[in-house]
């Protein structure tokens, strides 16, 4: 007979998991040593943060739960940090923690907290494993993971149940993910009667649809109609950025210039939004709002004319393709030269080499399907406003959860996931610090990660708040002198830029090199104050 350990992992394996992420506890060896002799490959890493994020980017890319795993006490609360990260930003995860055994639990024992309250209000369950319901935890914590608005499941795996034997019919294949109700057909009446009345509606995208593979139906309903469109930062490539209906990204630089387009809508239809980003009172006018999502629309009470359409988002899309909407009022002449003014304005004339001399340059060299993830910071909201993306799912970025340190763990789950890209991560010298251990990871693991690393020697962003609130800088100093000061990291190649021509070699280079590289790019941080947006609405 199997055991508990050696059906868990010989389940996960059945179920898609390919990797397991994480620091490994003395209860962790049968597991791992499962692992080893079933197919699924244990990524080591150098804080369980980064584990939970790996695991948050292999769900979001592939569908399939990514999993991660911590050890008893500080392992559970140094992962909890990523699997908010999963909660917030909507990524299916399977967070393993190791458990004190039935006998201890509640009592003065070593590294003991009650990991159950610790993920109950940050995950959408949480179990404690028995060898009586292992079937059942495992298959509710796949379903419910992946089922409705995707996020994290915690299971607890008491120290002393590895070993526990299990009758081979235990082993789960498959699980059943629960369906999306049917809209109510009558509210599509209700929501064609609007679009034939309003003049100038505009579409605002959001997370959602980028989650549910919805951009083939929104770029067909968008070609065939004269509409606007404005998305939040995470539905970056759902609608491309040349587009003459794209009309710029919600909440990121320069956002003011956008509310110059969207400030004239009389109606705003929410596809696949979710406020976890960005509010709908926080920008849209006061005019009628059609929610179409598969939540309830979250909004304050100011805002009166509601419709929502709950359910398959697929379904409503397909409804708004059959219609033969009229033509708007729109001038897209003037949406066209409001755009071109936005991207100049993100590329200002600068004597020192900026943030977005960085982004000008990674846009000519660095290949079309290029994966680019970026760390939480001042930066992040140029490169959310600024970079352009082909398609979905090829700008990884945390909104909903924020957490600085975000970027390189999820270069890394990127590379794994998509071996064949090209991966980038752009960090500030800030978010650098907070994980820069993974890269010893990458370097163990080979993966070919160029991080571009943005030294401006402070937190930019609260620099910038501290400013606008008339305070003095205080508390956002990093350092003085040389960040690197060698040309090695960890044994990772670092390569300078100082300027557009140096950036330019070193990421050529960078580019040609295996393993993971480090380009030390010597910015002005100062050109933010010009850029982060002041006024929203």
């Amino acid at each position: 007979m199997p055991t508990l350990a050696e059906q868990l992992i010989k389940s996960f394996h059945a179920l898609g998991v390919r990797y397991v992420f994480g620091i490994p506890g003395g209860p962790s060896i049968p597991y791992l040593d499962a692992m080893r002799s079933n197919g699924i490959e244990f990524i080591l890493v150098a804080n369980e943060q980064s584990a939970a994020i790996m695991a948050d980017v292999f769900g979001r890319l592939t569908g399939i739960p990514g999993v991660c795993h911590a050890t008893f006490g500080p392992g559970a609360t140094n992962l909890s940090t990523g699997i908010g990260g999963a909660l917030l930003d909507r990524s299916p995860v399977i967070a393993l923690t190791t458990e004190v055994k039935d006998a201890d639990v509640g009592r003065r024992v070593q590294m003991n907290i009650d990991h159950q309250a610790l993920y109950q209000p940050i995950t959408k369950r949480t179990f404690r494993m028995t060898k009586d319901n292992f079937t059942a935890t495992v298959t509710a914590a796949f379903r419910i993971a992946t089922s409705g608005v995707p996020g994290p499941v915690h299971i607890g795996l008491p120290a002393d149940i590895d070993g526990e034997m299990l009758d081979s019919g235990t082993l789960i294949h498959n699980y059943e993910k629960l369906p999306f109700s049917t809209p109510d057909s009558a509210l599509f009446r209700q929501m064609a009667t609007l679009l034939m009345e309003a003049k100038k509606p505009v579409l605002a995208i959001g997370l959602t649809a980028v989650r549910l593979g919805l951009h083939k139906l929104l770029q067909e309903f968008v070609d065939n109609n004269n509409i606007p469109v404005v998305l939040t930062p995470m539905a970056k490539g759902v609608i491309p950025e040349d587009h003459p209906c794209y009309a710029g990204v919600l909440f990121h630089a320069k956002s003011d210039m956008v509310a110059s387009i969207y400030r004239k809508a009389d109606l705003v239809i929410g596809i696949g939004y979710d406020s976890i980003e960005f509010n709908y009172e926080s920008w849209m006018p006061n005019v009628p709002l059609v929610h179409i999502d598969v939540e309830p629309v979250d909004i304050t009470p100011d805002y009166h004319n509601i419709y929502e359409i709950i359910g398959n988002i697929s379904d409503t899309l397909s409804f708004l393709n059959s219609l033969k909407l009229p033509e708007y009022h729109w001038d897209f002449g003037q949406i066209q030269e409001n755009k071109a003014q936005l991207f100049q304005a993100l590329v200002p004339v600068c004597s020192n080499f900026s943030p977005s001399d960085i982004i000008t340059t990674l846009h000519e060299i660095v290949p079309q399907d290029t994966i680019l993830t970026s760390d939480v910071g001042a930066h992040l909201h140029l490169l959310g406003q600024l970079w352009k993306t082909g398609e979905p799912n090829r700008f990884l970025i945390t909104n909903g959860w924020s957490a600085m340190g975000f970027g390189i763990p999820a270069a890394i789950g990127a590379k794994l996931c998509k071996p064949s890209s090209t991966v980038i991560c752009v960090t500030g010298d800030g978010g650098f610090l907070m994980n820069c251990g993974e890269l010893l990871t990458a370097r163990r693991l080979g993966l070919h990660i160029v991080v571009v690393v943005l030294c401006d020697r402070s937190l930019s962003l609260i620099d910038v708040k501290q400013k606008r609130q008339n305070m003095p800088q205080y508390g956002t100093d990093l350092y003085e002198g040389e960040y690197f000061g060698s040309d090695s990291f960890l044994g990772v190649p670092v390569l300078k830029a100082q300027d557009q021509e140096e950036m330019r070699t070193s990421l050529q280079k960078g580019l040609s090199m295996s393993g993971p590289v480090i380009i030390e790019a010597l910015v002005d941080g100062s050109v933010y104050e010009q850029l982060v947006a002041k006024d929203y609405k």
